[in-house]
C-alpha cells in the first residue's frame, strides 16, 4: 500500500521562472538514469524478491523516496514554466549553444503538458521501461542500482553548474546528497552479499558446465601491452582465482564455412561471390 503526503520531501521552489533549464532538467526526471527509472527500477526490484527481509525493504524504502524526487523535479519544472516572459525565450535564442545545441525551451511543455512537466528525457524523447533492471538476482541488481546511482549523481553535478538559481540549486544540493548516500548503501549492500556468495554472477552455476581453461584469462586484443599493467592481467582475481594474461592470441577454431542458402532465400548466389566482376566506371 502506498500512502501519497502533500507536503513534498524537500523544497522545489526557483528564484525565477526558466523555460530552457526546465527542459534541461527533464533529463533529471525522465532521462535514462533519471528518478523515474530508478524508482521503477527499485520499485520491480522489491515486488519481485522472493522472500521477506532486509534487502526487500532496502529497496521499497529506497523506491519510494525516489517517487518523492520524482515529485519534486516535476513541481520544480512546473514553477520554472511559470509566467515565463517571452522575453526569456527571446534571449535564450541569442544564445548560440542554447539555439543549435539544446534548441532552447521545449515547446511540449505548452502545447501537451500545459506548463507542467512530462515523463520524458531533455529532448522530448519518452520514459522507456528498458531503462530499468530487475532480475531478481540481487547482487547483479545492487551493482545496475550503482551504476544507475552514480550516472544519476554525475549529470545532476551537471545540471548543478548550469544554473545559477539559488532555489534551483538548493533542490540539486539535496539530491546530490541522497545520491551520495543511495550509492553507499548500494555498495554496502555488493559486499555483503559478495562476502556470502562470492563475487561472480550468478555464483551457483555449475563451474564444470564453463571452460574454466580461460575463465580467469585477460587476452591482448589491442596493439602494444599496455592492459598488461592493470591488476586484471596478474595476480589473484577478486574470486580468489588466478589471473592469466595472453599476450598475444591465436584462433582455436577454424575459419566457418557455411553452406548456400536455399534458392527461395534470394541471398546473392556463391558462385557471383567468386567471380570476378567488371571494373566500376569512373566517378
Amino acid at each position: 500500500m502506498f500512502f501519497h503526503i502533500k507536503e513534498l520531501q524537500y523544497h522545489a521552489k526557483p528564484e525565477r521562472p526558466d523555460p530552457v533549464y526546465a527542459r534541461k532538467l527533464q533529463e533529471a526526471l525522465g532521462g535514462q538514469f533519471g528518478e523515474i527509472t530508478v524508482a521503477m527500477q527499485y520499485l520491480f526490484q522489491g515486488w519481485n524478491t522472493r522472500g521477506d527481509g532486509k534487502y526487500r525493504d532496502l529497496l521499497m524504502d529506497t523506491a519510494t523516496e525516489e517517487l518523492a524526487h520524482v515529485e519534486m523535479l516535476a513541481t520544480m519544472i512546473a514553477r520554472l514554466l511559470d509566467n515565463a516572459p517571452l522575453d526569456t525565450l527571446e534571449e535564450a535564442a541569442k544564445d548560440p549553444m542554447v539555439a543549435a545545441i539544446l534548441g532552447g525551451s521545449n515547446p511540449q511543455h505548452m502545447i501537451v503538458s500545459g506548463l507542467g512537466a512530462m515523463p520524458s528525457d531533455s529532448e522530448g524523447y519518452p520514459w522507456n521501461a528498458k531503462y530499468t533492471i530487475a532480475s531478481g538476482n540481487l547482487l547483479a541488481d545492487f551493482r545496475a542500482n550503482l551504476n544507475a546511482e552514480s550516472q544519476g549523481r554525475l549529470q545532476v553535478a551537471r545540471l548543478y553548474e548550469m544554473t545559477t538559481d539559488r532555489g534551483v540549486r538548493d533542490m540539486l544540493s539535496w539530491l546530490l546528497a541522497r545520491d551520495t548516500m543511495h550509492q553507499n548503501q548500494w555498495i554496502a549492500a555488493i559486499r555483503e552479499l559478495e562476502c556470502k556468495e562470492g563475487v561472480v554472477v550468478p555464483s551457483n552455476f555449475p563451474p564444470e558446465c564453463q571452460k574454466q581453461e580461460v575463465s580467469h584469462v585477460l587476452f591482448n586484443f589491442s596493439r602494444g601491452q599496455a592492459s598488461a599493467e592493470g591488476p586484471w592481467a596478474h595476480g589473484i582475481a577478486p574470486d580468489g582465482c588466478t589471473f592469466e594474461y595472453v599476450p598475444d592470441p591465436q584462433p582455436l577454431a577454424p575459419a566457418p564455412h557455411l553452406p548456400p542458402a536455399p534458392l527461395y532465400v534470394y541471398n546473392t548466389l556463391p558462385q557471383l561471390m567468386r567471380e570476378q566482376g567488371p571494373s566500376a566506371p569512373p566517378m
